[in-house]
């Protein structure tokens, strides 16, 4: 649970008990995290060169918004990556549908968001990979908890862009360790450079005209 709800819950709740099973922050150890620095738009280019070039038996893929979910799904399918995705905007029959398919390895890829995540038990989850990475740290420790389970090992992939760097910062902070970069890739983030263009020189006609204007001004 979010920092941010403790204060209103003690607000409301008197001598609250919390059961815990173990502190938000820690992560299994078993899962291998790595993070992928890339530009926005060639997320879906890197996640397609990995989900056929890396020996993924599944992978369950979060995404921050539903249109966001069915983008990636689509990206997928252009890239003939069987794939769906499951989230609020889709039918309850279509939710159930999608993690059966998933659960019997007829589809390889599941999208999912966070709300619609919740709830989800998978065995045997290869891989989580965040293709957004969350604004609240706490909730990239529950999306790459879904694998690794039952003594099982696990990858955990994060995709992180220019806008995304402060949530790395607090992910990483919350962890208590860094998470090792992956350098060697087709699709590098290249940071924008701001150009500052010199300062335009005023012609002698210019100087001209503009003092004439200050002084019909001041009239």
């Amino acid at each position: 649970m979010p920092e941010a709800l403790t204060p209103i819950i003690n607000s409301i709740l008197t001598n609250p008990v919390k059961v815990a099973v173990t502190p938000i922050s820690s992560t299994v150890d078993m899962i291998e995290q790595t993070v992928y620095f890339v530009g926005k738009s060639d997320k879906k280019l890197l996640l397609a060169d990995l989900l056929k070039k890396e020996k993924i038996d599944s992978a369950l893929v979060f995404s921050r918004t539903k249109h966001g979910a069915d983008k990636i799904v689509k990206d997928l399918d252009k890239a003939n990556i069987k794939a769906q995705a499951i989230h609020g905007g889709k039918s309850q029959g279509a939710r159930q549908m999608a993690l059966s398919n998933f659960k019997a390895r007829e589809t390889k890829v599941l999208v999912a968001t966070d709300i619609a995540a919740r709830g989800i038990d998978i065995d045997e989850l290869s891989h989580v990979i965040n293709y957004d990475l969350p604004n609240i740290p706490e909730t990239y420790v529950h999306r790459i908890g879904r694998t690794g389970r039952a003594g099982l090992g696990g990858v955990a992939i994060s995709f992180c862009d220019t806008e995304e760097k402060p949530y790395l910062k607090d992910i990483e902070k919350l962890a208590g360790k860094k998470i090792p970069v992956v350098e060697e890739h087709p699709y590098p983030l290249v940071e924008e450079e701001v150009v500052v263009s010199a300062p335009v020189k005023k012609t002698v006609a210019a100087k001209r005209n503009q003092g004439n204007y200050y002084r019909k001004r001041t009239k």
